[in-house]
């Protein structure tokens, strides 16, 4: 072999360890963990969440401020619980399990954000109409145009029209207007799946443009999801910005509404954000 093919193969060999090193996962021990603590919310819309009358924070909201500013204290929740797991906010039967946290770390690099959950998947819950799936662990990320998704996160999309609320059309699903988010979600069924959607006028759970990679494993009780997504994507991530953000987990088999969210965090990549993004 000559010496110039020789040259050729080794700076190939290097281009592509290069490429798949600035692709690697990041060293998570090395990476904060912030704990986000997601509820069930019942059948509660963001209609109910922003009208008037039934609910207190109504006023906040118009002004501009964020649930999670009268929600959490302390990094910890602070909500009526008792309330939602009544038959008023949840008419057919609330989880025995109200409220649980969700380990949140987050890393990015030029081109791609990589985040992961750890948590304790909850049983007890009411609904187990999703019987492939024991556990699935969703992100969403609103765009700038979304009613409320600075101020709720993924809430902005559950409407009362919408499939599973009472009395709603079974055929509707989630949706925003206007805006779009990213929605990428990992499924434990079938050895695994990721998905790489969007909610737009309807809920699409494949056709997104942000290059969804997940993987998940379950050790003991504690689930581990890890996602990869590409900055550019249908909703852009860059550098010195943070974004609105929400983690939605169904748990024990549930399936529509029968989640436990989050309200609306921020991700900093390079920035102040309730989670910090680590550049690697």
């Amino acid at each position: 072999m000559n010496q110039k093919l020789t040259s050729m193969l080794v700076m190939g060999a290097l281009m592509a360890f290069g490429s798949t090193a600035a692709m690697a996962a990041p060293d998570w021990s090395k990476v904060p963990k912030k704990d986000i603590h997601v509820f069930h919310p019942g059948a509660a819309p963001i209609e109910w969440t922003a009208g008037k009358g039934d609910h207190s924070g109504a006023s906040g909201i118009k002004k501009g401020e964020a649930c999670a500013g009268c929600h959490i204290e302390d990094g910890k929740l602070s909500l009526d619980l008792k309330r939602l797991a009544s038959k008023e906010m949840e008419p057919k039967g609330a989880p025995k399990t109200m409220t649980y946290p969700v380990g949140v770390q987050a890393a990015y690099d030029a081109t791609n954000l990589y985040v992961r959950l750890t948590f304790k998947a909850p049983t007890g819950g009411f609904d187990k109409s999703d019987k492939t799936n024991e556990v699935k662990a969703s992100i969403m990320f609103p765009n700038d145009k979304v009613p409320l998704g600075d101020q709720a996160g993924c809430w902005a999309a559950c409407h009362k029209d919408a499939r599973t609320m009472p009395g709603a059309d079974d055929k509707k699903t989630k949706y925003v207007t206007p805006g779009a988010m990213d929605l990428m979600q990992w499924r434990s069924g079938d050895g695994g799946k990721a998905l790489d959607g969007a909610v737009t006028d309807k809920r699409n759970m494949e056709g997104g443009k942000a290059g969804v990679t997940a993987e998940g494993a379950k050790a003991g009780d504690t689930y581990t999801v890890t996602f990869t997504r590409k900055l550019a994507g249908g909703v852009n991530l860059a550098a010195g910005k943070a974004v609105p953000f929400g983690v939605a987990v169904h748990a024990d088999n549930a399936g529509g509404r029968f989640h436990h969210v989050s309200f609306g965090h921020t991700l900093g990549l390079g920035a102040d954000g309730d989670v910090k993004a680590v550049k690697q």
